[in-house]
């Protein structure tokens, strides 16, 4: 067996990752089991700069806040404003250090780099596809609102709009009327289920359908760049003022519900990059699977469908997922995995780090499959076995560096 299992290793770099696939996939997507380790942005960056370099990829995709992407993506085709305040107001989830991370640092530079002095056709992309939500919360519809009223505004016959400047100011408050982390736990703290609220709903609905009903108007009037950013803007405010709805909500499926939408939120801005062309992202694997993802929360488990799922039901063959698995992260306390787990078996291997054929790996494991590993810090997510045969492929790393705990 182990030899079989040998068998399914390479090296790891973009020309093995794309042996493993039918066809380039219009979305190709890198997974990690565990946020905050710099070591996986790395590998990350250099199979993506390859992968750019040699195969034509042309946007990058990551787990950060959709419309705060926006500010990189200015930076990297254009150079506005600098590195520093790019870093700083460029990504969300303060907690895992996006913004900090030396290796995402790298990654902007190396973008910015790579794009000087092409023509705009040929430069690389940035993009942040998660909803502008955190664990604590989600932000106010305010910005994806307003910009999508100031975009029709000034585009289409006044008599058109649903409502005014003002009406919405008025409807949205205070933003932290919006913020507030409170909601969270406590559904009666949100105001997602307010008179405000649901006719802010109402009037978003309205300006993304003017949006598309004026599309061949709006389209040839202005760059595609200013289309795409409205309809960024549509499905933003929309998908918020859903978000927030359900924050209120006082039902079992509450938390499921929001796992859901936050996951189909990330669908939708991945679709629409597909549809401008190929597309490299990078999130936890947990949003890039095709099965069900599953968390335990403090109301019991909750289980909904991941954004790498709602793609996949609608590329098909356009969406491949390469996960990332890990041997050892001392520093967290994840010690050498049992023997008897999938990390076991590759951690058995002599290589340092590998692309293993997820599929083929399977079928050398054979039946029944490695018992599942259980990590002691709730940080990492080990590997399905049960996940092998929906994952394309698997990057493997024997030992993360890090200071051990204690």
């Amino acid at each position: 067996m182990a030899s079989d299992i040998t068998d399914t290793t390479h090296a790891v770099d973009a020309a093995a990752v794309m042996r493993l696939l039918p066809t380039r996939p219009r979305l190709l997507a890198l997974g990690e089991p565990t946020h905050g380790e710099d070591t996986l942005l790395d590998i990350r960056n250099e199979l993506f700069r390859q992968l750019v370099e040699q195969e034509g990829y042309r946007t990058i995709a990551i787990e950060s806040d959709c419309l705060m992407g926006l500010v990189v993506d200015d930076y990297v085709t254009s150079g506005t404003g600098t590195l520093d305040e790019v870093m700083k107001h460029g990504f969300s989830h303060p907690d895992l250090g996006l913004g900090t991370s030396a290796a995402n640092r790298e990654l902007v530079r190396w973008m910015r780099a790579y794009n000087d002095g092409r023509p705009a056709s040929e430069q690389l992309r940035f993009a942040g596809f998660d909803g502008p939500l955190e664990i604590t919360g989600a932000a106010s519809p305010r910005q994806a609102l307003t910009a999508l009223h100031d975009y029709l505004a000034a585009r289409v016959d006044p008599d058109l709009l649903p409502c005014t400047a003002e009406t919405l100011d008025r409807l949205l408050g205070t933003d932290d009327r919006w913020t507030d982390s409170a909601a969270m736990m406590d559904p009666a703290q949100s105001m997602g289920q307010s008179a405000e609220a649901r006719e802010l709903r109402l009037l978003a609905d309205d300006l993304v359908t003017l949006l598309d009903e004026q599309a061949p108007h709006l389209t040839a009037a202005t760059p595609r760049d200013d289309w795409d950013r409205a309809c960024l803007y549509g499905r933003t405010a929309t998908g918020l003022l859903r978000y927030h709805f359900r924050m209120a909500d006082t039902s079992p499926m509450r938390m499921t519900r929001l796992c859901a939408l936050r996951d189909l939120m990330m669908a939708h801005n991945l679709l629409a990059l597909a549809a401008r062309g190929p597309v490299l992202l990078h999130a936890h694997n947990s949003h890039l699977q095709r099965e069900k993802s599953s968390m335990q929360m403090w109301q019991g488990p909750v289980e909904w469908w991941s954004a790498g799922a709602l793609v996949n039901a609608r590329l098909g063959d356009g969406y491949a997922f390469i996960a990332t698995a890990l041997g050892t992260i001392r520093h967290q306390g994840v010690d050498t995995p049992a023997p008897d787990t999938v990390e076991g078996r590759l951690y058995a291997l002599p290589e340092d780090r590998y692309v293993v054929d997820a599929p083929h790996l399977a079928a050398a494991l054979g039946d029944p499959r490695p018992a599942p590993r259980v990590s002691p810090y709730f940080g990492y997510a080990p590997l399905d076995p049960s996940h092998l045969t929906g994952i394309d492929g698997i990057v493997f790393i024997k030992d993360l560096p890090g200071t051990p705990k204690g």
